[in-house]
Parts: C-alpha cells; sequence; structure tokens
C-alpha cells in the first residue's frame, strides 16, 4: 500500500491539530501549515515519531506567502495526495450595520481567498496525475444563516458554494471532494470570535455537551479512508444537544 501525504491548513490547534494527529497514527505522512512556529515546531516533534512529518509557517491569506511556501517543499513532500482545506475564522458578532471592516476583511480573506489560494496552488499536481482527495472543512454557517452571523455567514457559504464547484470541474479527473460542516465544536475559535475574551467564549458551551475537535477528526479520517469508489461529498455533525444555528438544549 502507497503511503498518503495530506496538506492540512490551521494544523496548529483544533480539528486541524486533532486531524493531524489521527493522520499520523495512521502512517499518512504530513506537511502541516500554520501561523504559529512554536505550536508547529512541536507537533512536529511529537508525530515525527508516528510518520513523516514537515512544517510549512505561513499565512493562507498572504498569495504570496502560499505559493512561496508549498513551491518550497522537499521533494519527497510535492506529491500530495489529500489537501484539507481546514484554516478559518471568525471576528465578531455584530449586526451588520455595527460590523469592523477589518474583521470583515480577516473573514473573507482567511476563509474564502485562503482556501482558493492554497487550493490553486495544489490542484494542478491531482490533476496532473488524476488522482486526490479535498476535504473543505465549512461550518452550520454555510448552511443556515443566523442573527449577527452575517459575514461570517456569507464566507461559510461561499466554502459551500466552492465545495460544490469544485467537485463539479475536478470529477473528470478523478478527485473526490467533500465537505464538514460541524456546529458547535469546543476550540479556540470561540476565543478568536470574541478577541481573547476567555470567559465569554467559554459560556458558548457551558450547559450541553459540545462536538469535540477529535469528533471532526474522525470523521475526516473516515471520509478520506473509503474505498476510491466512494465520496462522502457533504456531512452537517451536530453535538446531540443542538439542532440548528440557533436551537441549543441548555441544562440551564
Amino acid at each position: 500500500m502507497n503511503t498518503k501525504t495530506a496538506f492540512i491548513t490551521g494544523a496548529t490547534s483544533g480539528i486541524g491539530k486533532a486531524t493531524a494527529e489521527i493522520f499520523a497514527k495512521n502512517n499518512i505522512n504530513l506537511i502541516l501549515c500554520g501561523r504559529r512556529s512554536e505550536r508547529l515546531t512541536e507537533l512536529q516533534l511529537t508525530l515525527s515519531k508516528l510518520t513523516n512529518v514537515t512544517t510549512l509557517q505561513f499565512d493562507v491569506s498572504d498569495k504570496e506567502e502560499v505559493f512561496k511556501a508549498i513551491a518550497s517543499l522537499p521533494k519527497e513532500f510535492k506529491n500530495i495526495d489529500i489537501l484539507i482545506n481546514n484554516a478559518g475564522n471568525a471576528h465578531g458578532l455584530s449586526a451588520i450595520q455595527d460590523g469592523s471592516l477589518d474583521d470583515w476583511d480577516a473573514m473573507m480573506d482567511i476563509n474564502v481567498k485562503g482556501l482558493l489560494y492554497v487550493s490553486k496552488a495544489i490542484i494542478p499536481q491531482m490533476v496532473e496525475k488524476n488522482n486526490g482527495f479535498i476535504v473543505n472543512i465549512g461550518s452550520i454557517a454555510g448552511k443556515e444563516v443566523y442573527p449577527n452571523g452575517n459575514v461570517y455567514c456569507a464566507s461559510k457559504h461561499a466554502v459551500n458554494a466552492l465545495n460544490k464547484a469544485m467537485r463539479i470541474d475536478l470529477n473528470k479527473h478523478n478527485i473526490r471532494v467533500a465537505a464538514i460542516h460541524p456546529g458547535a465544536v469546543e476550540t479556540e475559535f470561540s476565543e478568536v470570535r470574541f478577541k481573547g475574551d476567555k470567559e465569554k467564549a467559554k459560556n458558548v458551551y457551558k450547559g450541553f455537551d459540545a462536538l469535540q475537535a477529535q469528533d471532526i477528526a474522525e470523521i475526516i479520517y473516515f471520509v478520506i479512508s473509503r474505498p476510491i469508489h466512494v465520496n462522502i461529498e457533504d456531512l452537517v455533525v451536530y453535538p446531540t444537544a443542538q439542532a440548528s444555528a440557533t436551537i441549543l438544549n441548555k441544562e440551564f
């Protein structure tokens, strides 16, 4: 069996980190990408005990950095079989009339343009070899719009549309494309959304059992490990306590 190589963005925490750990346990070579060099180094040291690992430090929203970093990959990591477009962020929860332009730019630049830049740098080699797997990490915000979610929801609706577009355009090249759309997952995500306010972030997950990064990572591994004729193309994943973006059965 040929060892696969996976490229994971946003690998230093949350779903990306948990996915890297599961992939490593299953002998998938790893290209781990993120902005925080210390975390990348720590993760590489840990996971190198299980598989071959290299890291790339760059910001997905910086077009030049993306293409320069991917072009710099060592020869043994240039053949990428699996792309996990996981990097993403949310900033603020303001009504649209009160929203910050800087927050809007950050969300569109990372969630949409960043995904496009990384995909553009990697897809051509998948097309050339007529094989590959792309997993785009969306959100329930890409399936429904909720109060004060405006631009974040717009960015994740774009991911949902791009996922479908990739699947259509790449179908003739034997490239599988899938999206995972999580509901409430307990990660550092809410800390970013509330601009470092840890107390507000903790309150998001109080009163119910939220999804954990490991839960989504296990689903990602299941999706990419199906036989070649199987493509699980779109999954929405909620914690049991959640029925929609705005309906949560909390114990208080």
